[in-house]
């Protein structure tokens, strides 16, 4: 057995065993058709990041279940990898440049996609770095990036694949558009955010008539296209079909009707600019009108607004209202509060913009997808998710998959001189296409123009279950069938419909199967005050940090104490204190067996039951934890193999067999119970292992001499075995009598070193017989002596049978008395509740048989203690 060092080194120990662990290539995977397949696939981090609270969650809980099932036999098989992030990327790559002096509008494409790469080359892989040190055991060699060559061409065949089947076109359409970063975003990456503004009521004049309308955006009314009014509004039927003017630029403009304009909402009057608004243009579209966008990309009036051209729009704002009140047409402003749409990537304010956009259409391709969720095939964890899933899939909006930047996969449609628009795989073959479609055989190469714009970085991502395993490559190679569809999937809420969805589809689509069988969703990792974490607030903490001062398996138990699957975690540095804590316990509990002495004495009969009972015991919690992880409820399966370890071994069965100190020094403890404890201990570190890889390896290996490249990893894991349900039940009376002579100890203020003799009345004098040895010693027992009526002394009830501790010297009389009148006052109370309860027939008719048998029992039980305290009362006169 290897001698472990007096305290816990979680850095050094957690150093050595990940380098052995990758030398010996415990992670590596490839197909082996005699084993079980176990593939989970990582969602892709952005080559941007570093470690946050929300990636230690998600990746914590993958390695969870890849470990275990990696001692369960199965060829496991975590396969890691990087997002190239579009507009996250680009954004930092243009800081950049800014800092050394360059524009990126001074660049080539070709100039600019060069620095992108040098800058993904140099920061791309820190976050795979700091997974390494949360212990994740991915399978390194598999490492994937969304911009590979594999994995771009895997993007660019899908695209020209679903055009061809007629499910991607180009279009124009309103978008949202990030003026900041310029280029759309989706639905899907608007975050809505309340916000105050200034509602301006503005005045329209006409021959005919005048109307007011209310508006939150006066630097819009340029580009008016008409005034709604609801045709059943009778204060403007007169108007309905006449003219106005628009303030400042005397265009007019007519007023229409439509029951969209609801009546009592502000003046009842509706500007309508079908260039900026998505329900004007919709409004627009239904009556004919003229859509003028007067804002460039980057968010500034152009020179279709007529005034204030090249101002900010948020300017031109102020402005504007300014010259609407010189003008004599603004009516009032007030204070308004509402929603306004931000780009979840760089914050700034969404933009409605009529663009001309790729679009793939969903209608089709989402069938089997909503199908084989609403029906199971595919498991959403907690089912709860269903509704949302259902309530996006049923009315899906066709994806816009363009995006207006140089990052990223290029779109592979390309122009002729005269526009026509050629989707092909490169230029090579859109020219062939050229010419034995259009037959155009003097057309080259150079006379074709490729789109400017790249793919929705969603776009790359959807396709990843199968492109990590090169399935559109070589769709019939040896991985792919092997590891595809994929296990488990563990992700965030919040990208359900951004990912999650659109991979199912791909799965199908393209695999005509799921890509995996369960999506575990985590929930929000949130400060104390409830707050979603996050750099901008500066309310969350360094992971590495706390890697550093708490250990990685101190961390990892930490975030997974109290995290339900779909429910937020409302974190507490403390909850890594109790990781490291534990983490301390366990290596402490292990330096004490290791410094017994052992004897070849007989083992006595109460070590040998401390044996017997915890073995069933740990059999019982196993069985309970396998249930647990085939739920996915992973803090309940951590806690129960943590209360197994703190309560059930360190602090009751380690006390029942420790050997006694004499004279100072502790006596040898026998051989048999040596060895069965440390066969104990060795199935604890295998079974708390998936949690604590590297506390649990450098114990299991300290526990015998192993050979050079043994490991944890492969170890099996427990599978749990037969349980003693009657000598379970034994030793809660044993605990329960254990923990009740203490706290009297405590309470009259007895030395726990004086030994006191104990009375017990009882029907099963075998039962205390049997457990005799180990009250005698955990609870310091003289002697135990059988009685058939009252005995002298301190009196109390366990499971019906009645016990007294004869408290000599130290008994109270009248404090005894008053704390068993004290005792059954309320146990009267307690019992006429439960009597009150029976007695409800609703209750009756609807509870389960079980609940009711247990208010039975509490009934009965409650009426036993009642006796044995108005007994004692009376002894005591």
């Amino acid at each position: 057995m290897a001698e472990i060092s007096k305290t816990y080194n979680p850095k050094e120990i957690e150093d050595k065993w990940y380098k052995y662990w990758v030398d010996n290539q415990y992670f590596k995977s490839k197909p082996n058709p005699d084993k079980e397949p176990y593939t989970i696939v990582i969602p892709p981090p952005n080559v941007t990041g570093v470690l946050h609270m929300g990636h230690m969650l998600n990746n914590t809980i993958q390695d969870v279940l890849t470990r275990k099932a990696r001692m369960e036999g199965k060829e496991a098989c975590w396969v890691p990898g990087t997002d190239h992030a579009s507009i996250a990327t680009e954004a930092k790559v243009v800081a950049m440049l800014k800092e050394q002096g360059i524009n990126k509008a001074d660049l080539t494409r070709e100039e600019f996609l060069k620095y992108c790469w040098e800058w993904t080359e140099k920061y791309g892989g820190i976050i795979l770095q700091q997974l390494r040190k949360l212990g994740a055991s991915c399978d390194w060699d598999r490492t994937r990036f969304t911009m590979e060559p594999s994995l771009y061409d895997a993007v660019i065949d899908v695209f020209v694949d679903l055009h061809n089947k007629g499910d991607i076109y180009r279009g124009h359409r309103m978008v949202n558009w990030d003026p900041q970063a310029k280029t759309t975003v989706s639905d899907e990456e608007v975050i809505m955010k309340d916000v105050q503004q200034k509602l301006y009521y503005i005045r329209y004049d006409g021959e005919e008539g005048s109307v007011t309308i209310a508006t939150t955006r006066p630097e819009t009314i340029m580009a008016d296209a008409a005034i709604c009014v609801n045709p059943a509004d009778e204060r403007f039927q007169d108007l309905i079909g006449k003219k106005v003017r628009i303030p400042l630029i005397n265009r007019e403009i007519s007023i229409i009707a439509d029951e969209y304009v609801t009546m009592e909402f502000g003046t009842g009057c509706l500007k309508v600019t079908p260039a900026h608004d998505q329900n004007d243009y919709a409004l627009g579209q239904k009556h004919g009108l003229e859509i003028i966008d007067i804002l460039t990309d980057e968010g500034k009036l152009n020179e279709k607004a007529l005034i204030l051209v090249g101002e900010d729009r948020f300017v031109a704002r102020k402005k504007i209202a300014k010259l609407l009140a010189e003008s004599g047409n603004l009516v009032k402003e007030e204070d308004y509060k509402s929603t306004v749409g931000t780009s979840e990537r760089t914050g700034a304010i969404i933009e409605p913009k009529i663009s001309l956009q790729w679009f793939l259409k969903m209608k089709r391709v989402s069938e089997p997808a909503l199908e084989n969720v609403m029906n199971d095939t595919i498991q959403l964890i907690p089912p709860k998710f269903k509704n949302t899933y259902n309530h996006w899939m049923a009315n899906v909006r066709d994806w816009c998959i363009s995006r207006q930047l140089w990052w990223g996969h290029r779109i592979p449609a390309f122009y002729m001189p005269d526009g026509t628009c050629i989707v092909a795989k490169d230029k090579k073959a859109a020219l062939k296409i050229a010419r034995d479609k259009y037959q155009l055989f003097a057309l080259s190469e150079t006379d074709l123009t490729q789109d400017e714009d790249v793919l929705d970085t969603w776009f790359s991502s959807w396709l990843w279950p199968i492109s990590v395993f090169d399935g559109f490559k070589d769709p019939d190679n040896e991985d792919i069938n092997y590891y595809y569809p994929t296990n488990d999937l563990v992700t965030a809420p919040e990208i359900l419909f951004f990912w999650v969805a659109r991979m199912i589809i791909a799965g199908y689509e393209y695999k005509g199967t799921y890509p995996f069988k369960n999506v575990y969703l985590t929930g929000i990792v949130r400060d104390k005050q409830g707050r979603k974490m996050s750099k901008s607030l500066g309310n969350s903490p360094d992971p590495i940090e706390l890697i550093e001062k708490y250990g990685a398996d101190g961390v990892r138990t930490g975030m997974l104490f109290s995290s339900p699957a779909g429910n937020d975690l409302p974190f507490d540095e403390k909850l890594c204190e109790q990781g490291r804590n534990f983490s301390n316990k366990i290596w402490n509990a292990f330096r004490l067996i290791q410094g017994w002495e052992t004897s070849t004495e007989a083992a006595p009969a109460s070590n040998k039951l401390a044996v017997a009972w915890f073995k069933s015991k740990m059999n019982k919690v196993v069985a309970e934890t396998l249930d647990h992880y085939n739920k996915f409820r992973m803090s309940d399966a951590l806690m129960s193999t943590y209360n197994l370890i703190w309560d059930d071994f360190c602090s009751l069965y380690l006390e029942m067999i420790k050997p006694a100190y004499v004279d100072g020094k502790g006596l040898p403890i026998d051989q048999e119970t040596y060895n069965a404890t440390l066969e104990i201990f060795d199935e604890l570190m295998r079974l708390i292992h998936p949690w604590m890889p590297f506390i649990s390896e450098e114990l299991w290996q300290s526990i015998k001499e192993r050979s050079a490249d043994d490991s944890i990893c492969l170890a099996q894991f427990p599978q749990g075995g037969e349980v003693n349900e009657s000598l379970l039940a034994d030793f809660e009376l044993l605990n329960e009598i254990v923990s009740t002579v203490r706290n009297t100890r405590n309470a009259k203020q007895i030395s726990p070193k004086e030994a006191l003799p104990l009375a017990v009345k009882t029907e099963n004098q075998a039962r205390y017989e049997t457990l005799s040895g180990l009250i005698k010693k955990m609870a310091n027992i003289s002697d135990i002596q059988y009685v058939s009526d009252k005995a002298e002394g301190m009196s109390f009830v366990i499971k019906g049978d009645e016990l007294t501790i004869d408290l000599g010297k130290n008994l109270d009389i009248e404090e005894e008395k008053a704390a068993l009148q004290k005792d059954l006052d309320y146990i009267i109370g307690f019992k006429k509740s439960t009597e009150a309860k029976l007695s409800n027939e609703r209750f009756v008719q609807n509870a389960k048989p079980e609940i009711i048998e247990k208010e039975r029992q509490k009934l009965t039980d409650a009426e036993t203690k009642i006796k044995a305290l108005e007994e004692a009362l009376a002894k005591l006169g």
